[in-house]
């Protein structure tokens, strides 16, 4: 344990809610609702009205996420409430991910209201979850906590993933008639799995309180606390800087994540490849994760991210050539090696760069800022659409947003914390 000094019960508690939402994250945003949404709920309709549907209801959930985040936070830090605020969220993500596995074939409407409901209940949550960070790690740890995190989520949503998958494969096994039983249990299974992972977090995550009094028209002003919060980020030049190379470069990232099944079955990859291809992406994020918070440690965060940003690169010029299931693999494999890094380390450098007594104001700013990138990538993915019937010159249109991210990272400093853990470390 010694030669890990970060590691205690607080941090694992705390990186165990990545274990636990991941299982959305990971099955759910990134494999289920895309398979299902095209083979199920909207069976035999045009592919491109299928991608049309996905990338509105992911923009309709960030949106909503991107007005209530700063709101959230401010509330949250006025009267130390994240951790009540993280629970009925999260609660309310799962129970709405069980309740997809209730929606009948062909009923796609249904199926997008549930998705935006839960999506809204998971983006949120997280805006408490990362904020908690600054209670259980001192800074000069945030690179490790923040990719052991992420780590964690990698390892139990492939754990779960890969049930999922050998249930489809032979659904018989389990006295399922179907697949469409199989994907009605996944469902179900996730949400269960998210509400008994929270527990940790809750019983064994200590939470500073705030000097600040909560006021009767707290909620009131909770939306001139967001110009206040934006001309209290404006003091800080740093997360300006970050934020702006973030909104930009993992916009890219996440439009990769929630395209990669659609994308392989626009090319007529088959299902279970698809999904096997994930299962291998989220195995190997797992390590690599853990592999990128040691990188962190010793050479600072954001050599990890240049690295990420290069292979994301790299992926999307490939993604014009390719033809063969086979190669959708070793891209899944070669996504699987950064994807978790890249996430992990934004998240500690930016929970290094804040005042560390307005964590859930700043981070509620930093997930309105992670929302507007998410609209940012399909509103770009439906643009692409429009010009170019080929769904491969899709991925093509991200490498801007990689490059232009790179430029404006390379233009923020390491706060003095950060900078003399690295230094400690070599």
């Amino acid at each position: 344990m010694s030669r890990l000094p970060f590691l205690n019960k607080k941090v694992i508690a705390w990186a165990f809610y990545d274990w636990a939402n991941s299982a959305f994250a990971l099955s759910v945003l990134a494999v289920l609702f895309p398979l299902v949404l095209g083979n199920y709920w909207s069976a035999g309709d045009d592919g491109a009205a299928v991608t049309a549907r996905l990338g509105w209801v992911t923009f309709a959930a960030s949106a909503v996420v991107c007005v209530t985040a700063p709101i959230f936070g401010t509330i949250a830090d006025a009267g130390g409430y994240r951790k009540r605020f993280l629970f009925v969220l999260a609660v309310i993500g799962a129970v709405m991910t069980a309740a997809l596995g209730l929606v009948g074939e062909g009923n796609w409407p249904l199926a997008l209201g549930v998705y935006l409901i839960a999506s809204v209940g998971f983006y949120s949550s997280t805006v408490f979850y990362d904020s908690l960070i600054i209670d259980v790690a001192e800074p000069r740890y945030y690179s490790m906590v923040s990719t052991l995190g992420f780590a964690l989520g990698y390892l139990g949503g492939a754990a779960l993933l890969a049930l999922h998958l050998w249930m489809l494969k032979s659904p018989e096994k389990f006295g399922m008639a179907n697949t469409s039983e199989v994907f009605s249990f996944a469902f179900v299974s996730v949400g269960i799995w998210w509400l008994v992972f929270l527990l940790p977090l809750l019983y064994f995550v200590p939470e500073r309180h705030s000097a600040i009094e909560v006021t009767r028209g707290a909620i009131r002003a909770a939306y001139g606390e967001l110009k206040a919060t934006m001309l209290e980020v404006r003091k800080y030049r740093n997360v300006v800087i970050f934020l702006a190379a973030y909104w930009l470069y993992i916009g890219g990232v996440f439009t990769v994540i929630f395209m990669a099944v659609n994308f392989g079955q626009r090319l007529g990859f088959d299902d279970q490849d698809l999904v096997m291809a994930l299962l291998i992406t989220n195995f190997i994020g797992f390590p690599a994760t853990l592999l990128y918070g040691a990188i962190a440690q010793r050479f600072g965060p954001k050599l990890g991210i240049y690295i990420a940003l290069l292979v994301y690169i790299g992926a999307c010029m490939w993604a014009i050539t390719m033809t063969e299931v086979r190669e959708f693999y070793i891209m899944a494999i070669i996504i699987g090696l950064v994807q978790g890094g890249v996430q992990g380390l934004s998240r500690s450098l930016y929970a290094s760069l804040i005042p560390a007594d307005q964590p859930g104001e700043f981070f509620g700013f930093y997930s309105m800022v992670t929302k507007f990138a998410h609209v940012l990538g399909p509103a770009m993915v439906a643009v692409a659409a429009t010009l170019w019937a080929d769904p491969k010159w899709v991925l093509l249109t991200l490498i801007p947003l990689f490059v232009c991210g790179a430029v404006l990272l390379g233009l923020v400093r390491l706060t003095p914390a950060v900078a003399a853990g690295v230094s400690r470390s070599q």
